[in-house]
């Protein structure tokens, strides 16, 4: 895939541009996402409503995010009034460290920052702290699946700086099979219409400490049936989406749940990532859970 950068908060690009781009990066592999794009759905919001615009971090180990870029923009505007600039990085090492970020200003212009990396190894204090920068001053963040693994700098595993944004400290998981999805907070706008469903074969992270941090909020739990060795059979649990209220003021919508495409994929998942987005950004109305007029932004978007 051809490569560039994202510097600027509407980076769907021309051609032209993106040479342009390359050859001032020549070392990234950062991957403007192209969809092609049809008209407004039914009902899509109007031309001239003020999208949120949105830029989706993705790529590192162990996923499809080829695929799943492509599945989450399109799904959450489905939904939204949601418009992105794409991060995709296709190096799939747990040392990935998407170029966007090597920028100071990398999120300056967007209402959310959407992080699915998976960088473990990604251990520089200096970077991570570069990452949280926006956040700390307020940025809104959606925080999916194995971007809760990524950034195990010093304190790791039971306190890091990505724990704190994140709002839970988790290490591993068990093996694939399906979970139980079943919401524990009715009350919340996020929640409020979603019933409880049963992912395919997924992935049940854990919860280190067996509660999340005390400025987080669990929203909904997981139980996962197991079955051992020796034939016993058990039930793992743990909370799998929640809120967190980072730095006194960011709110922060996050699930550990995403790693097959089928699952990102769910209706049942769109329709909960849309929704927590919509709520980081002070935007879960009726006036955004409309589809938007397109998934990508552009530059006539400034």
């Amino acid at each position: 895939m051809a490569r560039s950068a994202v510097p600027t908060p509407h980076p769907t690009r021309s051609l032209t541009r993106m040479r342009l781009l390359s050859n001032l990066l020549p070392a990234t592999s950062l991957v403007v996402l192209a969809l092609a794009l049809g008209g407004p759905s039914r009902g899509a919001a109007p031309a001239d409503a003020k999208p949120v615009r949105a830029l989706l971090v993705i790529g590192g180990c162990c996923h499809d995010y080829k695929k799943q870029q492509e599945l989450l923009t399109k799904g959450i505007s489905a939904r939204a009034n949601v418009q992105w600039a794409v991060a995709y990085d296709p190096d799939t090492t747990t040392k990935h460290m998407n170029p966007v970020y090597e920028k100071d200003d990398w999120a300056k212009g967007f209402d959310v920052v959407v992080h699915d990396e998976c960088s473990a190894d990604v251990k520089d204090p200096k970077i991570v702290e570069r990452i949280l920068k926006p956040h700390k001053e307020g940025l809104p963040g959606v925080v999916l699946h194995c971007a809760m693994h990524s950034y195990r700098t010093e304190g790791f595993p039971k306190s890091t700086p990505w724990f704190d944004f994140t709002g839970l400290a988790t290490t591993g998981h068990g093996p694939q099979m399906p979970i139980d999805v079943r919401y524990i907070d009715r009350e919340s706008p996020i929640t409020k219409g979603l019933g409880d469903w049963k992912t395919i074969n997924e992935e049940l992270y854990n919860n280190v400490t067996g509660k999340l941090l005390a400025t987080a909020q669990p929203l909904a739990k997981g139980k996962q049936a197991l079955k051992s060795r020796d034939g016993k059979e058990r039930v793992d649990e743990a909370v799998v989406t929640w809120t967190n209220t980072y730095n006194g003021k960011t709110k922060v919508f996050a699930t550990t749940l995403g790693h097959n495409n089928d699952t990102v994929a769910d209706a049942k998942y769109l329709d909960l990532v849309a929704r927590g987005l919509l709520w980081s950004v002070g935007k879960l109305d009726d006036a955004h859970l409309k589809p938007a007029a397109k998934v990508l932004l552009s530059d006539s978007d400034k």
